[in-house]
């Protein structure tokens, strides 16, 4: 039974890392398209360890390009055995075997952008695969972080996951969504920290191969949701009161990451590269 999960996780994994490289590969296309008041950005692609622990990922990050202030698209395999507090964790979430057999292995991508405009949208998506001797499962999501929201943006971003999850689920995007209006939620401020997406996790209906095409269509209609909306804002005229409401906007997101977001605090729990972890946060951002 491992033998056959060991194939259906170098699949994952070879899919998570082909779907890293369409999309580095949309934006540095996107940045040649971008206002030519700038160099057009590219990524600087390094390979990233996990600690003392297995595995580790290749960190792509585009600093300073037309479109992009600072985009992080990052893959990751990694193995190894959980920590007693890691351990902890997961059987509270129900993970059978985890004080008899504690190994584990995770792949995915992780994706954050902050624009140069602040007209467009900030965002964030992340597929994965967790599997443990006890049990498998994926998890994933995406969600738009404006901080000038326009409602044509977040209909047409909220339209494409909703056809993105259709064909798997008649509930699918009416659960993921509610459960990342929860998830992407800051109870210190009281508020959401964008207008929302899908989040879900722990995805496990028994059948490997069907929540595996559900993750990869999660990952297909990330370029469709976003592009069009970075595209038709890049350009757009900004004010000194714009720029001020973007830096603020992404104090907000960087109190989330740090306080709350569940792979933050997995990937520094697991010795994973920090800086990898850490991609999410923005270049520059300011407290009112």
């Amino acid at each position: 039974m491992e033998g056959h999960m060991d194939d259906q996780r170098r699949r994952a994994a070879d899919w998570f890392r082909e779907l890293q490289q369409r999309i580095t590969q949309a934006f540095e296309a996107l940045e040649d398209r971008g206002p030519e008041d700038a160099a057009a950005g590219r990524f600087t692609v390094n390979p990233t360890e996990r600690g003392e622990g297995g595995g580790g990922g290749l960190m792509a990050v585009m600093r300073g390009g037309r479109v992009f202030e600072k985009v992080g698209v990052n893959w990751s395999e990694v193995h190894g055995t959980l920590s007693p507090k890691a351990q902890s964790a997961m059987a509270a979430r129900g993970v059978p075997g985890m004080e008899t057999d504690p190994r584990f292995w995770a792949s995915g991508i992780s994706l954050v952008a902050h624009m140069q405009n602040p007209h467009a949208p900030a965002v964030h998506m992340n597929t994965r695969m967790f599997w443990t001797p006890g049990a498998w499962w994926f998890g994933g999501g995406s969600d738009l972080n404006p901080c000038i929201e326009y409602p044509e943006d977040t209909a047409h971003f909220h339209d494409t996951l909703r056809a993105a999850c259709m064909p798997h689920g008649a509930d699918y995007y009416a659960r993921f969504k509610a459960w990342a209006d929860e998830y992407f939620y800051i109870p210190h401020r009281g508020r959401a920290r964008g207008v929302g997406g899908i989040f879900y996790d722990d995805l496990n209906s028994g059948d490997w191969e069907a929540d595996f095409a559900f993750t990869r269509a999660v990952g297909e209609a990330f370029l469709p949701a976003f592009l069009p909306l970075a595209e038709k804002r890049m350009a757009q005229t900004w004010s000194e009161a714009d720029r001020e409401a973007q830096l603020i906007h992404r104090g907000l997101y960087a109190e989330y990451n740090l306080v709350y977001d569940r792979g933050t605090k997995f990937g520094l729990e697991t010795g994973h590269n920090p800086d990898a972890v850490l991609m999410s946060l923005p270049p520059l951002a300011k407290w009112p």
